[in-house]
């Protein structure tokens, strides 16, 4: 059993946290129900993310299961607001020291940095973003990946490469095959539109 944990507070970027919980949830279904999802923010009531969506979160920061992966979302909260916020800095730094894997999606990077979990370790985020985290010291930002794994930390670029370290997560837990089943079943293979070397039709 695998007890998965995402943070969530305003301002968070939806797919940041969505994508990776759709791998999770689907991992989980897959072996049969097997794991735990839990959506975990400062205070109970309602988080408004950074595209207006209204979550509700499942768990306080003191009230939750001990957790295997502890997701660390981005977004102008993970970078402005709550890098700041000592309850919630305090909150990652113990409980990812408990944690088997921590991940961060886009901006997350610059909320794992100000928790100390970067402090010398590589680490990726959004491509608008990377000379700010350099900017502040203590990280080695990794440009040319989508993720980067760095001994326990998980980090990757922007939202949806949050969706590519999901399922490279759930395969180092649960076995390649297992993650192969999953992106089947989620249907994720990414062939976006208007590529620049793809002709206009009309």
């Amino acid at each position: 059993m695998t007890t998965y944990g995402l943070l969530i507070f305003d301002d968070a970027e939806e797919l940041d946290f969505a994508g990776p919980w759709e791998v999770f949830g689907a991992s989980s279904m897959i072996r049969g129900g097997a794991d735990t999802l839990a959506l975990i923010a400062e205070h109970p009531g309602p988080v408004r993310c950074a595209k207006g969506m209204r979550v509700l979160p499942d768990h306080t920061l003191d009230d939750h299961p001990p957790l295997d992966v502890l997701l660390i979302p981005g977004g102008r909260g993970a970078r402005e607001a709550q890098p700041g916020n000592k309850v919630v800095t305090d909150w990652i730094a113990t409980t990812a020291a408990q944690a088997t894997w921590v991940a961060s999606v886009c901006t997350g990077a610059f909320l794992a940095r100000a928790a100390g979990l970067g402090r010398g370790r590589r680490m990726a985020t959004h491509w608008a973003f990377e000379d700010a985290l350099e900017a502040h010291g203590e990280v080695t930002v990794v440009r040319d990946a989508r993720y980067v794994v760095d001994g326990d930390l998980v980090s990757s670029q922007g939202v949806s490469a949050g969706i590519d370290s999901a399922l490279w997560l759930v395969g180092r837990l649960h076995g390649r095959d297992h993650a192969r089943e999953v992106r089947r079943q989620i249907q994720y293979d990414p062939a976006p539109p208007y590529l620049a070397d793809e002709p206009l039709t009309t």
